[in-house]
């Protein structure tokens, strides 16, 4: 989930009449160090972005008044963890192969583990390296789970984080270099549940989780 807190600027300039300019900087950055304090400890995600005066990771005490300095939170762990353990609930467990075959992708490209470093703002991918997984989501072959798992996924992560997050189920395309399983050629042109690009490579399912602006 996103949020972001902003100094209150009317209490500010209230309470800095007649103050040089020094100093109502030094307020302001000592103000706004308050209120993360503050929405810390209510429970707010450690994980956030600093961003003062429109600069990304500059200081508090480098603010020039009125600011602004805006702090944006992410809960970006909560939500690829939520959604992991929901996909991996539906998911065949007898090897545990497909199950530690899931991947987190962050601008298309990128695969991450530590989801505490995922930017706000970002678009998040999770999808399955094996070439079976489509099979699995569209009851193509015969497993000990129900099909749609990535469905069924998106459907409990919405109930969830809806109001924060859009959270979609879609057949992606993946480039080489992701995965060493990827992207899965198949034998023929065509197969019986129409998976089949022209050029013969496997669309994956995968949840592609935006936040909401």
């Amino acid at each position: 989930m996103a949020a972001r807190v902003t100094p209150f600027e009317r209490e500010l300039k209230l309470a800095t009449v007649d103050m040089k300019p020094e100093a109502i900087n030094k307020a302001l950055a000592a103000f706004a160090r308050r209120s993360l304090a503050d929405v810390l400890s209510a429970g707010a995600s450690p994980s956030y972005e600093r961003i003062v005066n429109g600069r990304i990771g500059a200081t508090e005490e480098s603010v020039q008044a009125p600011g602004p300095i805006v702090y944006e939170f992410s809960n970006w762990p909560l939500v690829v963890g939520t959604a992991l353990d929901e996909l991996k609930a539906r998911s065949p467990r007898r090897s545990g192969r497909y199950q530690s075959s899931f991947l987190v992708i962050v601008g298309g490209r990128t695969v991450v583990t530590d989801f505490s470093k995922i930017r706000a703002n970002a678009e998040v991918i999770i999808l399955n390296a094996q070439p079976y997984t489509r099979k699995i989501e569209v009851g193509a072959m015969r497993m000990s789970v129900p099909e749609q798992h990535f469905e069924f996924a998106r459907a409990a992560l919405s109930r969830r984080f809806g109001k924060a997050f859009r959270i979609e189920r879609k057949f992606v395309n993946v480039p080489t270099g992701i995965h060493p399983l990827m992207p899965y050629r198949l034998k023929g042109r065509r197969s019986r549940d129409k998976i089949s690009r022209r050029d013969g490579l496997l669309t994956y399912p995968a949840l592609v989780i935006n936040p909401v602006s």
